[in-house]
């Protein structure tokens, strides 16, 4: 008896989905390495590249892309289905959903910062919405919003302009 194979045929979409994948996975393990003053509070560098693919690409892709960094970057860092992994996926389940939303706006008002700002601050709802559900059973949680949304917003307009950045020279090259 043989044992058979099946083969997957790869697309050009998997490939660039791939490379987008593990640019964004790449940065997530990066930022790991960096201390944080308040658990929660990252810069979110990977969002720069699901904002890329978005706009580029689409939504769906995006999604792809940012479910592949969730799960692929919490197996690297060792927090795959711990709780830094579940807040990690309401955050960007959030956030997507409000991309979905903030694709469809006009791109002459909403361009990559509006729209990074607005998935950072879904980003941290979603956060804190679960961890108020599930770790930190009272409203204390509540009392570090306006640090987070601080943080949403200096690092949604960071992210934002990278993403810009990088949208033009592509552009122009």
């Amino acid at each position: 008896m043989t044992a058979s194979t099946t083969e997957l045929a790869v697309t050009a979409d998997d490939r660039r989905i791939a490379r987008y994948a593990a640019a964004a996975i790449a940065l997530t393990v990066a930022e790991a390495a960096i201390p944080s003053l308040l658990p929660g509070v990252k810069p979110g560098l990977a969002n720069i590249v699901i904002l890329i693919v978005l706009l580029r690409h689409g939504w769906r892709e995006a999604v792809w892309v940012s479910l592949l960094r969730v799960v692929a970057g919490s197996l690297v860092i060792g927090q795959f289905l711990a709780p830094g992994f579940f807040l990690s996926l309401a955050g960007t389940c959030a956030s997507l959903a409000t991309l979905a939303f903030a694709a469809r706006l006009p791109r002459d008002w909403f361009g990559p910062v509006s729209q990074s700002i607005l998935a950072a601050f879904a980003h941290i709802a979603g956060q804190v919405l679960l961890a108020r559900l599930w770790l930190v059973p009272h409203d204390g949680v509540f009392y570090l919003v306006p640090v987070f949304a601080a943080s949403a917003l200096l690092f949604g307009i960071v992210n934002g302009l990278a993403a810009a950045k990088f949208l033009k020279e592509s552009a122009q090259a």
